[in-house]
């Protein structure tokens, strides 16, 4: 129970993780399993209120698309019936006021995702500059059609007239 409560200190596990750390400190099968059990009943050890958790937090400080999230949770132990509850939830999210200013939809997180790349710079014009940010939201778990949208979005407004060539009258 001590490794485990201590391993809980830093921030919140999944029953998995926990599982993982108590086998590696070499406690034996029967007492992991009364530990988690025991943790779970107490609510130290909750697989739901840890999705929760981490989508938060990745909308808080590092923006993700849905299939990263949901590969980062799988890849924590997450079941993935939790998974798939814990998206439905986050589709009518209720919102808490301390949360207020978070990204509720796939494209609020995308463009504060790209905000976050460009640091207050404007939208490169060059189309490789434009493909190289692209291939950075896709890589952040973001689908095609969202990406296209948040690039199209956050290009720069082009005067029309500017770039007509035809011959004016």
């Amino acid at each position: 129970m001590e490794i485990a409560l201590r391993f809980l200190g830093t921030r919140p596990r999944t029953r998995h993780e926990l599982e993982q750390r108590l086998r590696r400190a070499a406690v034996p099968v029967d007492l992991v399993a009364t530990t988690l059990d025991r943790l779970g009943e107490l609510g130290y050890v909750d697989d739901a209120a840890f999705a929760r958790w981490w989508r938060e937090q990745r909308d808080r400080h590092a923006p993700r698309g849905r299939r990263m999230l949901d590969a980062e949770l799988r890849q924590r132990g997450v079941p993935r019936e939790v998974i798939e509850a814990d998206r439905d939830e986050q589709v009518a999210p209720e919102r808490a006021p301390e949360d207020e200013g978070l990204p509720e939809t796939e494209s609020e997180r995308a463009r504060e995702a790209l905000e976050r790349h460009l640091r207050g710079r404007p939208m490169p014009a060059e189309p490789n500059a434009v493909r190289r940010i692209g291939m950075f939201l896709m890589r952040r778990g973001f689908d095609a059609e969202t990406v296209r949208a948040t690039i199209r979005a956050a290009e720069p407004a082009t005067d029309e007239a500017t770039f007509d060539d035809s011959p004016p009258g």
